[in-house]
């Protein structure tokens, strides 16, 4: 299979400024998925990063990432959906290596605990076939739709499932799960021809919660710091012994 890999990396974040090139751990936010991705580099057409942002290019290049190109500033807005962005990458990339390609592989940024390992299975999972995408999602109980509530006149109600009182978490039926922006495995077709990340038959790759820790705030950039640092500290302390 062919499989292009899109990091995307906008310079004009306004949640958390710059977040991209952020430093974590004494590397850029970025780094830690061009890492990953070049982990797996093997299974993959190429990696190329897609960004507005002349730093950025530069950065991305420096830990070995793919930037063929300067996204143009109308797929640069805050207002401007993912798959366009996508779509705009293969196109380039299939014009300029003249290939069709088979499957997208979409890598946020801001999610820098996915591992290899993560990105194989994933795309094991696909290689299965009889599906139109991969996503990554995470089980979920804090935000389980059993705790969610409506007000009507008054009162407060069940929102979609009702809770009896005293109901532990572990017991929460039916498990829910929510994407966790880690992997977005696509075909080129339902992509390309329906503006889609989803389709209509989705896969799930079910990752933990360590891993599933991404960056939309700078509480989110705080935990992500902390999180990584003691990932370091036991790696060094396994490699010691």
């Amino acid at each position: 299979m062919k499989i292009l890999a899109i990091i995307p990396a906008r310079g004009g974040s306004k949640g958390v400024p710059r977040k991209n090139i952020r430093p974590v751990c004494g590397k850029p936010l970025i780094a830690y998925s061009i890492e990953t991705a070049r982990a797996v580099r093997h299974l993959l057409y190429r990696v190329i990063v897609s960004t507005d942002d002349a730093e950025i290019a530069e950065i991305a290049r420096q830990y070995g990432a793919d930037v063929p190109f300067l996204r143009p500033p109308e797929l640069a807005a805050d207002n401007v959906p993912t798959a366009p962005v996508l779509q705009h990458a293969v196109h380039f990339v299939q014009e300029q290596d003249q290939i069709q390609l088979d499957w997208v592989l979409l890598l946020q940024p801001t999610e820098p605990f996915r591992t290899a390992q993560d990105i194989e299975a994933a795309l094991a999972l696909a290689q299965q076939g009889n599906c139109d995408s991969v996503i990554s999602v995470v089980q979920v109980f804090a935000v389980h739709p059993i705790l969610m509530k409506r007000i009507e006149q008054n009162q407060l109600l069940p929102y979609c499932i009702p809770e009896k009182e005293g109901t532990r978490r572990q017991d929460y039926q039916p498990p829910a799960y929510m994407r966790n922006g880690a992997i977005y495995l696509t075909r080129r077709d339902v992509l390309m021809e329906r503006g889609s990340l989803w389709g209509d038959v989705i896969r799930p790759y079910v990752m933990p919660p360590e891993r599933s820790v991404g960056v939309d705030s700078e509480l989110d950039m705080k935990m992500v710091e902390m999180l990584m640092r003691e990932n370091l500290a036991k790696e060094k302390s396994e490699s010691a012994t």
